[in-house]
């Protein structure tokens, strides 16, 4: 998430929103299921934290990785922030459990370096999740249809390239999750109502 200090201070005010704190609930009780087992955790892109102090809460070893030292700069005291670029990671090999991408993969310019840097960064058996939004949905649509909307920064929208790239280095599952219409939340595996499309899996082997 790389923003300037208003762009920031936007993004802050609209989590706020009842809206967007239901869906960073179900985002958060999604990885939470998903996290079973680990314990050290690398959020990549991570922004501000707002979920993954969520996750610390819960017990789990955070750590945030991001190229916006201004978005680390708002993150809890219970995150290890880092700045820094996912395609070039600052991790020692087979430092984590789990490795998430909370709708931030699809905003990284290299992001198959990033998911190769991500394996190696992971421990053998290693979590990958990644919630990638879904360029099908209306969510998506009348979110691209607003200039001023950080869906337009975005950089890939073809999910079968990415997930291609991840099985490279993870057996992977996949599912559509979280249906969105208009300010209405709700379960959905419909990809024309499905915010997202998740990625994951486990690291194949060491590299």
């Amino acid at each position: 998430m790389n923003v300037g200090f208003d762009d920031m201070e936007k993004y802050l005010q609209s989590c706020k929103s009842e809206f967007w704190k239901k869906v960073f609930k179900a985002e958060a009780n999604y990885i939470l299921r998903q996290l079973k087992g680990a314990k050290d955790i690398l959020s990549v892109g991570c922004g501000p934290a707002i979920i993954e102090a969520g996750l610390a809460e819960h017990g789990f070893n955070i750590t945030g990785l991001d190229i916006s030292k201004e978005a680390l700069n708002q993150t809890p005291d219970s995150i290890r922030a880092v700045a820094g670029s996912a395609e070039k990671m600052v991790f020692a090999d087979c430092s984590f459990d789990a490795v998430i991408y909370v709708a931030s993969l699809q905003f990284i310019g290299r992001y198959k370096q990033a998911v190769k840097e991500t394996a190696r960064v992971l421990r053998a058996g290693g979590k990958f999740l990644a919630m990638l939004l879904n360029p099908k949905s209306e969510f998506f649509r009348e979110k691209t249809n607003n200039p001023d909307s950080y869906i337009n920064r975005i950089k890939h929208v073809n999910l079968k390239e990415i997930e291609k790239a991840v099985t490279k280095y993870f057996s992977v599952e996949n599912e559509y999750f979280l249906g969105i219409k208009k300010t209405e939340i709700f379960q959905s595996e419909n990809p024309d109502l499905a915010s997202l499309y998740v990625i994951k899996g486990k690291k194949k082997y060491s590299i």
